[in-house]
Parts: structure tokens; sequence; C-alpha cells
């Protein structure tokens, strides 16, 4: 591959210090000796797999007995670094997240990155680091990569676009079309965390707090489902939040969903944030977290399964689908109803 080669890595054989510069030039994207360095002294490093030919165009993976599941994303988030984790990380558990949701054991990633020139190679590193320990304890390999310089301007610094592979048992199956009237929403813990995070991590507003984004693997939320026959469906809720998978559930299968604001999980920092600045925790991004549709009698199973787990201690059953849709509705704390409208407006660009 251009740029990075395949990141299936030897360990590197220099040190980190022994890099000159100190912010990243385009010469690091011209494929001589200062790209060669900083693969070596970051991505290598950081990355490092003894298994995997470091100079090939691309590379065997040995996969499971199963149903092969493929999935991409891209990273644009801004601060790069923010309280409880950083785009590195933030790679790493989006993407995985997405094959747990599907039922699926992750097992590799590729890995992109987009480098802005003048980007800190220090920051750059200790990103790299990041994303290696998450894949580390989420147990997928980095088997293939590439890096690009972008010109100064050009970028945020850095951006990271990922693909994922795992396998799902053939027996397990999950989708939006198995949803039925009646089911429960349950969602593993409070929303709204990883949008507040960031949010007052970009010091816009004048705020500060000890908000921590929720960002995290949940591999073993979506494991102590899987062996509930009455499970539907489950999603990560990121961009749009819980509000955006409810209409994504309405859309597709023509129910609604009633939901109890009593129910819904939000923490008091966030909840005080939103009605300062105007937000609603229902619509804010987690990174975290899954939204289980399950059939109505295993509901309690499913909430003790998760509340056994130190993730979803705070689970909780949010609403169920109705047949009067596809309109989602709020229960108020108060004894009324307000619909809740599609977002519309990104609220947060560039959250994740």
């Amino acid at each position: 591959m251009n740029g990075m080669a395949t990141i299936g890595y030897t360990a590197a054989v220099m040190d980190f210090s022994d890099m000159q510069d100190t912010h990243i030039s385009l010469a690091h994207g011209n494929g001589g000796r200062f790209m060669r360095e900083l693969i070596g002294e970051i991505f290598e490093r950081h990355l490092s797999n003894r298994s995997l030919d470091t100079q090939a165009d691309a590379v065997p993976i040995a996969l499971e007995e199963g149903e092969v599941l493929f999935t991409t994303d891209g990273f644009t988030v801004q601060p790069l670094e923010f309280p409880g984790g950083d785009i590195g990380s933030l790679a790493v558990h989006g993407t995985t997240n997405d094959l747990a949701v599907a039922g699926a054991t992750p097992l590799y990633l590729s890995l992109n990155a987009f480098i802005e020139e003048g980007m800190e190679i220090a920051q750059l590193d200790r990103i790299i680091g990041s994303l290696a320990e998450a894949a580390r304890a989420a147990g997928v390999q980095v088997a293939a990569g590439d890096t690009k310089v972008l010109r100064r301007g050009e970028g945020g610094g850095l951006y990271l676009a990922t693909t994922g592979v795992g396998v799902r048992d053939r027996g397990l199956q999950l989708g939006l079309s198995r949803i039925q009237a009646g089911d429960a929403i349950v969602v593993s813990g409070p929303v709204g965390d990883h949008g507040v995070a960031v949010m007052l991590a970009r010091e816009q507003f004048g705020l500060r707090g000890d908000v921590q984004s929720d960002a995290d693997c949940v591999l073993p939320l979506t494991r102590a489902l899987a062996g509930l026959e009455g499970l539907r469906f489950m999603r990560d809720p990121t961009r749009g939040g819980l509000a955006t998978v409810c209409h994504e559930i309405c859309h597709a299968t023509s129910l609604g969903i009633r939901m109890q604001q009593s129910g819904v999980p939000v923490r008091d920092s966030v909840q005080s944030v939103c009605e300062i600045l105007g937000y609603d925790a229902l619509y804010l991004a987690c990174e975290g977290r899954v939204v289980a549709v399950i059939d109505r009698a295993q509901a309690p199973a499913a909430l003790a399964a998760w509340q056994a787990l130190p993730q979803g201690r705070q689970a909780s059953i949010v609403g169920h689908t109705v047949h009067n849709g596809p309109y989602v509705i709020l229960e108020t704390d108060l004894g009324g109803e307000r619909i809740l409208d599609e977002l519309e407006d990104d609220p947060l660009p560039r959250i994740c």
C-alpha cells in the first residue's frame, strides 16, 4: 500500500525520540526517509505484529467459521483529544461497535490516516498509542493501512478512516424487519455523554465540566443479549442519538414508539448543560451505548443481563413499539406527551 504499507507491523528499530521533527511536514508523505521514519516510529511501534509482512501490498487474514460481516467508517472529531477518549480510540470503538451490534465478533481493522501538515508529532504518537490500546482491549488486529499527508489548512489535524471485518454465528438473525408491535426498547446506559464531553472540550460556550465521553467497546453488552431468542435488533446510538435510532425503527417498520421520559437515563451534569444551551440529550451522540429491541416478555432478562455488567449498570427500559405509527412520542414526567421530531440540523458537527 502507498504511504503506510501494511500495518501488520514488526517492532520499530529506532526510538520515537530519535525523530528530529516535532511537527508533520509534507515530506512525511512523500514516500521517502521521513515517511519511513514516521511509520516506523509511530505506527509500527504501537501496532506491532510480527505475524504479517509490513512491506506487502495485501495480507491474508484468517476468518472463523460463520457469516462474515464488513463495515467502514470515517472519523473527523474536533478536538482530537477530549475527556474520556480521542480520535484514535474512537475510531476503534466506532468500527468494532458497528460489528458488535450486528451480532458479530470483530476480528480485523484497516486504518487510513490523513494527517495535516503542521500537526504535532507528539500528539500523533499519543493518538496512535491510544488507538492501539483500544484495539488490544477489543481483541481486534489492525491488519492493514495507509497514510497520507494533507497540506496545511486542508484537514482538521488528523482524519481517520477504518474498515472492520467480523464473524457472526449464522444462527443469530437480527434486523429491523424482525421488530414487532409491543417489543421493548432498552438502552444500556446514560445518553448524551459523548456529545456533551466533546462540546465542553471545544470551550466554545465558556462552560467547564467533568463529563466524560462514554466511548467504549460494546462487545460485552451485545454478547450478553445474543442468547436471548426474543432479541430483534441492536444499534449503537451515535450521530443523532437515541431519538434518531427510534426514528430509524419507525421508518423501517411503520410502527410507532412510545417512550417514557422517566425511563431514559441522563446524567445530571449532561442534563444541566443541555438546559443551559438548549440541547436535548435524546439527540446527542453516544459512543459506548447500545439500543436493543427485544420481545417484551424477555425485556426483564435483557435488563438484568446488562445491569450485571459494569457498562450496563444504569441500563433501562425506555419504551415500546406500538401500532399507531410512525411517530416517536415521549411521555413526559409532568404527565404530558410530545412528539419527538426527526433530526434535521446537525446540533454538534464533527462529533465523531
